[in-house]
This record gives C-alpha cells, sequence and structure tokens, in this order.
C-alpha cells in the first residue's frame, strides 16, 4: 500500500465522494491507503500542500482567485470536481412548505462570515431577488459554532450544510425551508486540487481511477448503503440523518457522472465572485483548473 494524504478545507457529508473514495474501499483497490484531515477553521488545505502535508486537497476553483489577482501562479490547481452545485441548506425555527426567500429580509440569519460560502449566498439572495442588506446577519464563527448557536436560541435561521441541518430536523430544533443550490444553477463549488508535478504521478493516476469509479458508485447506490459505509467519518450523526442527507444531495443534481470541472462551471464562480466584489478581473480556465490526470 502507498500512503496518500488528503486534507480537506471543510468537512462535510456535501463531499461524500471524495469521503466515498475512503470509505468503499475504492482507494483502496488502486493500492492506496488514505490518511485524512481537516483545516483549522479558517485556514485553507492548500497550506498543507505547501508545507509538503497533504497530496490531494478538497478545496474550490474560487481559492486560486487571491493568488491571481496578486499576480502569483496559485500553489493549487484544481483537476476534479466535488460538487457542482452550492450544497449550502437555509434551516428555520418552524416548518414552511411554502417558505419565500422575501421572508428572509428583517430576520436574523446565522451565516458564514466569509469566503465562498459567504458569496454563494449573496449571489443566490441575488438571483431570488431579494436585498441582502435587509438581513440581520449573525456570525459567530465555524459550521459547529454555527450549530451550537442555532440550538441555543440565536437566530430565525441558518445556512449549513449536511448533515447538520438534517440532524436539527431529526433533534426537532429546526427545519429545512429551502437550499441554496438550485437559486444559482450549476457552478464550480468544491474541488480537488494538487500540485501540478503531482498530477504527473502513477499516485495522482491511481487515485483518479478510484475516483472516478467513486463518482459513478454515488449515483447508483442507495443513499443508506453510501451512509453506513461513511457512518465512522460522522461519529455524532444518526445514520438515518446521514442518509437523508445523502439522498437530497444525489437528487440536488450536485454529484454528476463527469469528473472534470467544465468551463461554463467555471464562468458562474467568476459570475458569483464579480457580483460578490472581490474578483476584479475575470480570469481564464487554465488560470486555475486543468483537465483530470488521465489514468
Amino acid at each position: 500500500m502507498t500512503r496518500i494524504n488528503i486534507e480537506f478545507t471543510l468537512f462535510s457529508a456535501f463531499y461524500s465522494p471524495l469521503i466515498s473514495a475512503m470509505s468503499s474501499g475504492f482507494l483502496k483497490a488502486e493500492g492506496l491507503d488514505a490518511e485524512w484531515t481537516v483545516s483549522p477553521p479558517g485556514v485553507s488545505a492548500v497550506k498543507a500542500l505547501e508545507e509538503g502535508r497533504a497530496d490531494v486537497i478538497q478545496s474550490a476553483p474560487s481559492q486560486a482567485f487571491a493568488s491571481l489577482a496578486k499576480g502569483e501562479t496559485p500553489t493549487a490547481v484544481h483537476f476534479a470536481q466535488i460538487n457542482e452545485m452550492d450544497g449550502f441548506y437555509i434551516t428555520g425555527r418552524a416548518a414552511d412548505p411554502d417558505f419565500d426567500w422575501k421572508g428572509l429580509e428583517g430576520s436574523e440569519v446565522i451565516l458564514f462570515g466569509s469566503g465562498q460560502p459567504l458569496a454563494m449566498f449573496k449571489y443566490a439572495c441575488h438571483k431570488a431577488g431579494i436585498d441582502f442588506a435587509k438581513l440581520k446577519v449573525i456570525n459567530v464563527g465555524g459550521a459547529e459554532d454555527m450549530d451550537k448557536a442555532f440550538r441555543a436560541g440565536k437566530g430565525q435561521y441558518v445556512q449549513q450544510q449536511g448533515p447538520f441541518p438534517q440532524q436539527l430536523e431529526a433533534d426537532g430544533v429546526g427545519h429545512i425551508v429551502a437550499q441554496c443550490g438550485p437559486k444559482i444553477g450549476p457552478v464550480a463549488f468544491s474541488s480537488l486540487a494538487a500540485k501540478r508535478e503531482w498530477l504527473q504521478t502513477d499516485m495522482a493516476k491511481a487515485f483518479m481511477r478510484a475516483y472516478t469509479k467513486t463518482r459513478v458508485y454515488m449515483l447508483a447506490t442507495p443513499a443508506i448503503e453510501i451512509a453506513k459505509a461513511e457512518k465512522s467519518f460522522f461519529p455524532s450523526i444518526d445514520v438515518d440523518v446521514l442518509a437523508r442527507c445523502i439522498a437530497s444531495y444525489q437528487q440536488l443534481g450536485c454529484w454528476t457522472r463527469h469528473v472534470e470541472i467544465t468551463p461554463q462551471a467555471f464562468e458562474v464562480a467568476l459570475d458569483v465572485f464579480e457580483y460578490f466584489g472581490s474578483l476584479k478581473q475575470r480570469y481564464a480556465y487554465d488560470q486555475a483548473c486543468t483537465r483530470p490526470p488521465a489514468g
């Protein structure tokens, strides 16, 4: 077995295609023994690449924009997609089958304070036709802090990735009222990234063979089976809750069969950050992304 080091910038069931590559044995079948870590809150997994602690990371093509804005070549190149849709849910205090985004105006909403989660949320509000400035935004920290705050009674709504909102429902604390993904549509949301030289290695080719098989598995396998295989990665989440979350993502369409980051999805990511105000110029696809290594 060859050891492969993987680091997540954020860790949730949204990134199940990468988690399942480990949990369902696809990496081991290619002779790769995975060690995985999660970056500290507010720290990009790119740091692990820079320090030689990771071979491949969970990231986002938008991560490259800061380096490109400085005229630098990014350390990481984004070579395959994990999700082609925003995977955040909006959870409210009460069930609301007729939820209208307009209801967020004037409401207290616990949100991520920066980065892609905030940029995408603002863009979703824009697409929904509401004024983000009218939201009463609450920032409390990272994903776990946001969950704790909502459970403690703060906010009328909270922005979360699964399986946090599904567990809130199971615990009777909140109710999912909307998803951000359908408002934005297909977008280069989250990705696999590595150093360019690593993509030329046999390890990269073996990883890509395993990951390609995982993508097929994610759509062809009942959510409960995927959840049971992944359960050890989510010790505090009920397996039925995890299965509901995975089924929701299967239905959302974020885990397409194709593994490449498409130029069309990348252009939407540029649209998002241009609207957000952090993108001063539009970059070419190959400045941030590349095709997956051939197996």
